[in-house]
């Protein structure tokens, strides 16, 4: 018999909302559609599991129960009382809420949680004469509101703990980079392996675990303790099981993730936390200032996070920003390198023309990040291939036509088929060949001109 299908929302950070739409999608999730730090879709109970298991840059994954219009608490208050709670929990279980609101309705999200804890409450009292405990540390049931000006939801949180927390973390440096965000910074880059990944600046060493797993298809849930819908009273834990048992996503990785700081310390704490994770034969660590890093290895990506804000002063960023323009031409040679930031002054003392730019997020400050690539040869020979790329690429005239020739003959045909619109064009040119522009009328008339003073000349 199949499983029923429900709505579901992954949540995520600003900017990974493609990313996170993909791997739902590469997971058969059905009606993905992205929304703002959201993305939702369709799947049964497997699905749920698979999602909290697998995506690696979703946050939580939410079960919506109920969506109404209210511009008041009572409002709330009476709706959220028409849920079925004891399909959910039981008297016996805890559970606590979390309120995220942007309206000018509601003053304070605090008296809108009490709001709905007391409809909680009253549903079972009134029902079972007895009424579950609210717990705010480890609750059984995590219940997720969001009030957006008059439109409510109500949603169980089928997470927990937010999935940015992985588990294998056991060490850390001072501001550490949020693991949904490492995640998403490399799958920006469409690297999955195929090549060596290098990070000369690593900390705690979030990016070279999450690129190790990325690389080797390790689910990012693997490590986590518990996910709050192992409470839920519908809870299948031989389907669980077999979810977490399936292996068949899982790849050789051929290459390595090399990481270095300049403090030994944090070189000290990502050895912890990798070999927490079981990825030591695949993680090569060194203390090395970037500004000795002398030559990268053969075929590879760079993503770093360099400090930034207030871990560094104004002067010292400046300085570490030209050093790092200067290390990339001369250290990595046919390398992509993505770099982190957000400031444009620190990007402009790198001293490189990026060929892509994004916005991501990082904790709250709005970050860019940027990829250069770096030519293998000289200067003279990099502006030749910048020249033919110019020369070939779809705006070129002769190259369309190239393009429209090949088109025209491809298929076991060898007729080309126009579409509806280029049809009608093509009749319109061959009834009515194309009248002349005013600058070809122009051109036309001076040419005429130049003719006449020419025969004048002659007779003379």
């Amino acid at each position: 018999m199949k499983e029923a299908q429900f709505e579901m929302i992954a949540k995520t950070l600003y900017g990974l909302e493609d990313v996170l739409a993909e791997e739902l999608t590469a997971l058969k999730a059905e009606e993905v559609q992205i929304g703002r730090r959201m993305v939702s879709f369709r799947g049964d109970k497997a699905m749920l599991y698979k999602a909290n298991l697998h995506c690696r840059t979703a946050i939580r994954i939410l079960m919506p129960l109920r969506r109404f219009e209210a511009d008041n608490a009572e409002t709330v208050y009476t709706e959220a009382k028409k849920i079925e709670w004891d399909r959910y929990f039981s008297t016996e279980q805890t559970f606590a809420i979390d309120a995220v609101i942007y309206s000018e309705s509601f003053n304070h999200s605090k008296f809108v949680a009490y709001r709905i804890k007391d409809a909680i409450v009253d549903y079972f009292s009134e029902k079972h004469e007895k009424r579950p405990s609210v717990r705010i540390n480890r609750p059984d049931m995590y219940i997720h509101v969001h009030i957006s000006h008059h439109d409510c939801s109500i949603s169980l949180d089928s997470s927990g703990e937010s999935l940015h927390q992985r588990g294998y973390r056991v060490e850390q440096v001072d501001a550490p980079l949020n693991e949904v965000l490492a995640a998403g910074m490399i799958l920006k880059t469409g690297w999955r392996g195929e090549s060596h990944f290098v990070d000369p600046m690593c900390g705690s060493g979030t990016l070279l675990i999450e690129a190790a797993m990325i690389a080797l298809n390790i689910p990012p849930g693997l490590y986590r303790d518990e996910y709050a819908f192992e409470q839920w009273v519908d809870f299948d834990r031989k389907l669980f099981e077999e979810v977490c048992k399936d292996e068949s996503g899982e790849r050789e990785f051929m290459f390595k993730c090399y990481g270095s700081d300049i403090s030994p310390k944090a070189i000290e704490k990502s050895r912890k936390n990798i070999e927490n994770a079981g990825l030591s034969r695949y993680i090569e660590l060194e203390a090395l200032p970037f500004q000795k890093y002398a030559k990268a290895p053969e075929r590879g990506i760079l993503v770093t996070n360099p400090p930034y804000g207030e871990r560094i002063s104004a002067t010292d960023i400046m300085h570490l920003y030209a050093m790092i323009g200067e290390r990339l031409k001369h250290a990595f040679p046919g390398y992509q390198a993505w770099i982190l930031s957000y400031r444009d002054e620190c990007f402009d003392k790198i001293g490189l023309r990026p060929n892509q730019k994004m916005k991501l997020m990082n904790g709250k400050l709005e970050c860019e990040y940027r990829c250069y690539e770096l030519f293998k040869g000289t200067n003279k020979e990099y502006k030749t291939v910048l020249n033919e790329k110019k020369r070939f690429d779809g705006k070129n005239k002769e190259h369309k036509n190239a393009l429209y020739e090949t088109r025209r003959f491809a298929g076991k045909d060898k007729e080309y088929k126009a579409t509806p619109h280029e049809k009608k064009r093509f009749d319109r040119e061959r009834k009515e060949p194309r009248k002349p522009f005013v600058k070809d009328k122009q051109f036309n008339k001076h040419k005429q001109n130049n003719e006449n003073t020419n025969r004048r000349f002659r007779r003379t």
